[in-house]
């Protein structure tokens, strides 16, 4: 006989299921991200994580991030790390809800963690992009009262050999995005950025360059997103995910980028031109 969950999940009598989110749904529901504040009438007052961007390069993609999280028009953290790794050869990173976000990334990893124990073998990308859009979807109630989490999940292929990028609604379905996408407050900006600046197949180092580049100029246009901080030494977070698995960027190499990103501004405030010809 098998145990009928909400959302059309199925859970077997026969085992325990592979997902660890319909186990917690069947067996301790309290639990799950959200469930405490639904029906809460302080959405409006809790902190929220605002832009995210990646880029897909020559040996994978990269994720990157703001430090930023806002209460309405107050900053309530300057160094939000937002970024995450989900597995080997994956990473997420959130936009919206910041504390329910927080609790979206480490149950989507014991998420994949929890499959490959009881099956023996990694899910797909394809297969982790999926079992992330049930997570999402599943916080469509509380979403509908404005606590809303909307992720961005990255990985390294194995089977293709490419970087890919997957970005969500409230409602849970995943959609490819090419070559490069944000989310967030500053999303629109970014993106302009990124449009102007991203070319196929650009090596690490100009994809990370690329991204850090596409978050000064949102934070320059959006006051919810957070630019580099020199003074507190407050840089965003960046990862790269390849074939040799998620490795994120460490501080001291950020903090070089982002001088490098500051001081050409300097001369040039509104950033590197892209060019019009070939």
């Amino acid at each position: 006989m098998d145990l009928h969950l909400g959302g059309g999940r199925v859970l077997s009598e026969g085992g325990p299921s592979s997902s660890f989110y319909d186990f917690l749904s069947w067996h301790a529901p309290e639990l799950l991200p959200g469930r405490s504040l639904r029906g809460s009438p302080i959405a409006g007052e809790l902190s929220h994580g605002t832009t995210i961007v990646a880029a897909v390069h020559e040996r994978g993609v990269v994720l990157a991030g703001d430090r930023r999280a806002t209460a309405g028009n107050m900053i309530s953290k300057r160094d939000v790390d937002k970024v995450f790794r989900s597995d080997e050869f994956s990473a997420v990173a959130i936009a919206g809800t910041l504390g329910l976000g927080l609790d979206f990334a480490k149950l989507f990893q014991v998420e994949l963690e929890h499959y490959e124990k009881m099956e023996a073998r990694p899910l797909s990308l394809m297969g982790k992009a999926h079992r992330l859009a049930a997570l999402v979807r599943g916080n469509l109630g509380a979403a509908m009262q404005g606590l809303v989490v909307v992720p961005l999940f990255v990985g390294y292929d194995q089977d293709s050999g490419t970087g890919r990028i997957f970005s969500y609604d409230p409602t849970g379905g995943p959609s490819e995005e090419r070559g490069f996408h944000s989310i967030g407050s500053g999303s629109v900006f970014a993106k302009g950025a990124l449009k102007k600046l991203y070319t196929e197949n650009m090596p690490v180092e100009d994809a990370v360059l690329c991204c850090v580049q596409s978050l000064y100029d949102a934070a320059d246009d959006d006051s919810a997103t957070g630019g580099p901080d020199m003074a507190r030494r407050i840089y965003p977070v960046a990862a790269t995910v390849t074939d040799e698995g998620f490795s994120r960027v460490p501080d001291a190499e950020m903090a070089e980028i982002v001088q490098q990103v500051v001081e050409s501004r300097m001369s040039a405030p509104d950033g590197p031109v892209a060019r019009l010809h070939d």
